[in-house]
């Protein structure tokens, strides 16, 4: 191809930056060669890129891309722009990963707490009192998932000790079954869950129910059942003295505060129920499966029987804490979506600083493809190095969570969660590295579909409109 320059049209710029290109980029793939005829009237050869519209990147591409990025530019402004977007998007990213931790711990935490004092699977029976109860045991214990199970009485009452008066959740128990079942034998503090014994009138309290009551071990304790009996007088309430045997705590105030434990005899003498009790409890060996063996339960107990597992007594909660993830991973994303504007700006202006540069590539013989992959690359960078910064930040403040935040509460003399008004009185953290590739594949998306209107700008731009006033 022969190309007659009569004069050279942009003195002293244009030339140089060719010559500039052509040393810097050319030798990264096979050039054509052109003729240019100079102002001097001498004939020169010079090699020039080929035009191109294959999909696949190109090498000089990725080189000037990257040469754009790391480039001091004449505009430092854009320079700022570019580390500004870098941080926004390693803040999102790192924001997201951490707080998706805490809401998986927060949930993990919980639902192990509650758990460990309540049981997986509970029959109940119309009317809170079930009679043959031996025979719905059986059926219970031949389910397969079934581990252990066991009768309770549970019923409410109020707890009198000086001046002090709580009410409270009386929970009658087989010691010896209940520890098969739940963890409550763990979470005894003081003296045994086995000291609840048949007719001795013992009583296990939460830490924060013992401590409103200002009781110790030892002490006794009057109980008071709703269940009265009729005199002269009217109806009279029915009293009871317990010696406490034990202090559990579970680490959840709803159980600290309010659960009283004592031995399954003494609860169907104080609440008359003879030989009847309130439910079955049972432990299974697949928690996630207790929606399931509930319904198949179900289906095989008589008419007035009921099977619920533990989503369906706390499905308010969960459900609570699963819509506010997600509520929290939207309203989080938004940090991410600003960086995204940011690349946009930063690319848009380093276009108009680079309108000579392009202009110069294009009369090179660069298509207008080649132009826009350049500041696809650019933009991809920016994204990809603040996505993974982020990234190796969120899992790095997850992992040791425990460790900064007490420092932190440490350092200012606050404490965040506070166990009289939340579950539980630790910030919780659970990774999960599924979670994390999510939030960074979605981050590095969003960065590329931000640098798509910026770089079709530049592939638009016209090299005599461009070069005009050079």
């Amino acid at each position: 191809m022969i190309v007659k320059l009569k004069s050279n049209p942009l003195p002293g710029c244009p030339r140089q930056k060719l010559n500039q290109f052509r040393a810097t980029t050319l030798n990264h793939r096979q050039p054509e060669k052109i003729t240019l005829l100079s102002a001097a009237g001498m004939w020169q050869t010079v090699a020039l890129f080929p035009h191109t519209d294959q999909v696949a990147l190109q090498p000089y591409e990725l080189f000037i891309g990257l040469r754009y990025t790391r480039a001091k530019r004449r505009n430092h402004f854009i320079s700022f722009i570019s580390l500004i977007s870098m941080l926004g998007m390693g803040l999102g990213v790192m924001a997201l990963i951490v707080v998706l931790s805490v809401m998986n711990g927060f949930q993990k935490d919980i639902r192990a707490r509650m758990l460990g004092a309540s049981p997986h699977l509970e029959v109940v029976a119309d009317g809170g009192r079930m009679d043959n109860w031996q025979a719905v045991l059986n059926r219970v214990t031949q389910n397969p998932q079934v581990l252990a199970a066991a009768p309770y009485v549970e019923g409410q009452g109020m707890l009198s000790y000086g001046q002090s008066v709580q009410g409270v959740m009386v929970r009658g128990i087989d010691a010896a079954r209940e520890t098969a079942i739940t963890e409550l034998s763990n979470k005894v503090k003081l003296g045994k869950l086995t000291d609840l014994r048949s007719t001795e009138f013992g009583i296990v309290l939460g830490s924060d129910l013992a401590r409103t009551l200002g009781v110790h071990m030892g002490e006794k304790v009057m109980l008071i059942a709703p269940q009265g009996s009729i005199t002269p007088a009217g109806m009279m309430p029915r009293l009871k003295q317990f010696r406490i045997v034990g202090i559990f705590e579970i680490g959840m105030a709803p159980y600290d505060n309010s659960l009283a434990l004592i031995n399954i005899n003494d609860a169907q003498k104080l609440f008359q129920l003879g030989g009847a009790i309130t439910g079955i409890s049972a432990k299974l060996g697949d928690i996630d499966k207790a929606p399931d063996v509930a319904a198949r339960l179900q289906s095989q107990l008589p008419a007035g029987f009921y099977a619920n597992d533990w989503t369906h007594q706390n499905s308010n909660y969960f459900s609570a804490v699963q819509m506010e993830k997600k509520m929290m991973f939207i309203i989080l994303s938004l940090i991410v979506a600003v960086a995204a504007f940011n690349i946009v700006s930063t690319l848009v202006m380093a276009v108009t600083d680079k309108q000579a540069d392009i202009a110069i590539l294009r009369t090179l013989g660069a298509s207008p493809r080649s132009i826009m992959k350049i500041f696809i690359v650019q933009g991809v960078v920016i994204g990809l190095i603040g996505t993974l910064a982020g990234t190796l930040c969120g899992v790095l403040l997850a992992e040791n969570l425990n460790v900064v935040v007490p420092f932190i509460e440490h350092l200012f003399g606050v404490h965040f969660l506070a166990k009289d008004v939340y579950y539980i009185n630790e910030l919780p953290s659970d990774l999960r590295y599924p979670e994390v590739l999510l939030v960074s594949g979605l981050s590095f998306l969003i960065s590329i579909m931000a640098t798509l209107y910026p770089s079709y700008r530049a592939s638009k731009t016209q090299p005599a409109e461009a070069l005009r006033y050079e």
